[in-house]
């Protein structure tokens, strides 16, 4: 689309807006890509915009929820802005020269993706597919009924901004993991059946049942794994057939409607074949890893991804690594249970205590919604009328709400990483709020939540950090096509370098502190698991368990490094239970340091406050040449400082997780030997083989995991200390030392942004104080 097009779309939607329209106003909002051809024309339009600029007003009351931020009015702005920067970045020259290439990287650094990740936790028939159809509105996305979820799939929930299909792509799981697989199946389910009746483990033989019966029928009895890696058995999935490759790439679903769509996925996501699917012959889900649902035209999915999880990982290592880093990144989770046993349902409880700390300090959540679903089923409700229900129902909600926070103060593990404040409950009722028979729509709570997913997808902060970045490189370009004094420049170069100097002590010294606290709380951590780590080992190996078959859970233990999850749910992590003590010993201080609510601490607190007082120096007469660069510097800086913080928020999952990976990796060799391990007196051998591995590395394998967390943590100090410099270092040299000959004059363009830049402000403020 050409100028002339654009500015008809950006006028009409504008007009739906406002029901008076100043016709020029709406031409310096609208015009997206200036021509400047014509330089007199160019100078009359700059003349008619600085104009404008003046006598710009905030919206009318009347227009506040229109043009709330956020709202589709500040999308266009954002589309506008980005437009005209593409234009800029095709107007500077080519030239191979160090401003111009500069420029056109931070053209490119101004491009981010917002994404907020909800996870949402609870045991199958809890209600989490009929709650997300209800939330996002697709009453047909995503089965429930009568045929069994998956418990291993993940399901996530995206907006489809390509087209107007419903899209699903299914990822799954390597051919070299499902062989290994298999192999470990069929020799677990040999050595079960050697073993006595009151020796076996029929828990993990009927789920290992359930899953080959489920892809192969009868066919796995009698075949070894190498006959069963047939291509005959995929010939519907040939995607799982392709050679590994860095970007894997699954199985695509394109349909017209969610309810097509959904019928499409039962066999990729349901476990149940005597309930439903009778004409389905072959089942996939066990070969999943990932299906991805993309939904056309919801407002609710913009931004943030929904992403239906298993409890607490998988014995499949890619699985349970996709399953950690989903659960690192999620900014919510939502926990899903029936209100009828809400406070005592022992499952869900356990899904947030044992995830707690991979989305706490090993992780960046900050809201955490216990979801009391079914709250409109209660018994004898038509011999009452329906105010009299609907009280009944309001009462026994706010019992529930009571009994779950009550729960939730007690939960000592999870309170080292949560807030009271991170918590809130919600009782819904997905039925009702599709039917409004017993409940009002807002009773339901499924507009609170609606509101929040849509408080998420807000898109200001996006916004005005794209426009104001614009603005200062906009603002470095003008000045950069004109000539200033050498003796303004080298003044103003000089005081800044001062500045970034005192400015960068200001961050290193608290940094230092926070590496000797951790280092002593470490230290501690090394000598509580030197004497626990013998009781810790043997917590697993030895549980007080009465009854048998123990030995085929120690065998899934050691096949899968240590890791296994019970067919009642339960995750046994052995690597997590020895470098328990080191964990502890710095859960508060790295809370204290790290926290994912607000943006305080020693490392994130002294980076926002990092500042070369640029805003007060435009305010001195005597720079008032260097205007322009100091107000690019001004935007560099908060340009980095969120490039930095996000940097933090990434890199202390690895810092945090990084206790537990050295004492697997320590592990390992131990868990290779016990995989050996066969025939009379297995589970005795591999106890022993534990115990003696363990005591005799524990001097070394907890000490090396201080080692290489403090490593971490001080290459983390490090990076942002150097990328701080480096950056504001470079953007003062070229923005003092450059006179860009070649670089286009951009003054139409720069007042156009900052009428945008002006007008967001504006609103911004205007929320605030409404």
């Amino acid at each position: 689309m050409g100028p002339r097009s654009i500015f008809k779309k950006r006028l009409k939607l504008l007009k739906k807006e406002q029901n008076t329209a100043n016709p020029e106003t709406v031409d310096s909002s609208a015009q997206v890509c200036p021509s400047t051809s014509d330089t007199s024309d160019k100078v009359k339009r700059e003349s008619d915009l600085q104009g404008e600029s003046s006598q710009w007003q905030p919206p009318a009351k009347k227009q506040r929820l229109a043009n709330k931020p956020g709202s589709d009015s500040e999308e266009i702005i954002l589309s506008d802005v980005k437009n005209i920067m593409r234009c800029v970045h095709q107007k500077i020259p080519p030239r191979d020269n160090r401003l111009n290439k500069f420029l056109t990287e931070k053209i490119k650094d101004l491009e981010t993706d917002k994404r907020e990740v909800v996870g949402v936790f609870g045991k199958i028939g809890a209600g989490k597919s009929s709650l997300i159809n209800a939330v996002i509105g697709e009453k047909d996305l995503l089965s429930s009924g009568n045929i069994s979820a998956c418990t291993s799939v993940m399901i996530k929930v995206e907006a489809n901004k390509d087209n107007s299909k419903y899209e699903a792509n299914i990822e799954f799981i390597t051919k070299k993991e499902w062989k290994d697989e298999l192999w470990f199946s069929k020799n677990f389910l040999r050595d079960n059946a050697d073993q006595e009746s009151d020796q076996r483990d029929d828990d993990d033989c009927e789920d290992i049942v359930e899953k080959l019966s489920a892809l192969y029928g009868e066919d796995w009895k009698n075949k070894s794994p190498d006959d069963l890696m047939n291509d005959k058995y995929f010939k519907e999935i040939p995607e799982f057939l392709i050679p590994e490759c860095p970007i894997p790439k699954g199985k695509t679903l394109t349909v017209e409607t969610a309810k097509e769509l959904s019928a499409k996925l039962v066999r990729y996501t349901r476990s149940d074949p005597k309930d439903g699917g009778r004409d389905v012959k072959r089942w996939y889900w066990p070969l999943v890893k990932c299906v991805t649902i993309k939904v056309p035209n919801n407002d609710l999915l913009k931004h943030v991804t929904l992403v239906d999880l298993p409890g607490n990982g998988d014995i499949n290592k890619s699985r349970d690594t996709m399953w950690k880093t989903v659960v690192g990144s999620c900014s919510t989770v939502w926990i899903v249970t029936e209100i009828n046993r809400a406070a005592s349902e022992r499952e869900a409880w356990e899904i947030l205590e044992s995830a707690s700390s991979f989305m706490g300090n090993g992780g960046q959540c900050q809201h955490i919604h216990f979801i009391c679903t079914k709250s409109d089923l209660i018994e004898d409700s038509e011999d009452h009328s329906a105010a009299d229900v609907r009280a009944f129902i309001l009462k026994t909600n706010d019992r529930a709400k009571k009994a779950v926070r009550e729960k939730f103060s007690k939960l000592k593990k999870v309170k080292k990483h949560f807030s009271d404040e991170s918590f809130k409950v919600f009782t819904v009722s997905s039925k009702q709020f599709l039917k409004k028979k017993r409940l009002d729509r807002d009773d339901t709570e499924i507009p609170k939540l609606q509101e929040f997913l849509q408080d998420l997808n807000d898109c200001h902060s996006e916004t005005l950090n794209y426009v104001s970045g614009a603005r200062g490189i906009l603002s470095l370009i003008q000045w950069a096509s004109r000539r200033r004094r050498d003796d303004i420049k080298t003044a103003v170069n000089k005081v800044l370098q001062q500045k970034m100097r005192d400015e960068l002590d200001k961050v290193r010294k608290p940094m230092k502190e926070t590496y000797l606290a951790f280092e002593k709380c470490l230290s501690e951590g090394v000598e509580k698991s030197k004497r626990s780590c013998e009781k810790d080992l043997k917590s697993v190996i030895h549980p007080n368990k009465s009854g048998s078959g123990f030995h085929g859970t120690l065998k899934c233990i050691v096949q899968h490094d240590g890791i296994h999850k019970t067919t009642k749910g339960e995750k046994i992590n052995l690597n997590m239970k020895l470098s328990s003590c080191l964990t502890e010993s710095i859960d508060e201080e790295f809370k204290k340091t790290f926290p994912n609510e607000g943006e305080c601490g020693p490392f994130n607190g002294v980076l926002n406050s990092f500042s070369l007082d640029t805003k007060m120096m435009k305010e001195k007469t005597e720079y008032k040449d260097v205007e322009l660069q100091l107000r690019f510097l001004s935007t560099e800086e908060e340009q980095i400082k969120a490039k930095l913080n996000n940097t933090i928020r990434d890199r202390k999952k690895s810092i945090y997780s990084s206790l537990t990976t050295t004492i697997e990796t320590n592990m390992q060799k131990c868990y290779d030997v016990s995989k050996q391990i066969e025939g009379d007196g297995m589970l005795r051998k591999i106890r022993e083989t534990m115990v003696k591995h363990v005591l005799g590395s524990k001097d070394v394998m907890f000490q090396e995991a201080k080692a290489v967390m403090l490593k971490q943590l001080d290459d983390l100090m490090r990076d942002i200390l150097d990328d701080l410099e480096k950056t504001m270092q470079d953007s003062i040299e070229l923005s003092l030392k450059t006179d860009g000959v070649s670089i286009p004059d951009v003054t139409l363009e720069l007042v156009m942004v900052k009428n945008h830049y002006k007008e967001l402000q504006g609103r911004e403020a205007q929320t605030k104080n409404h």
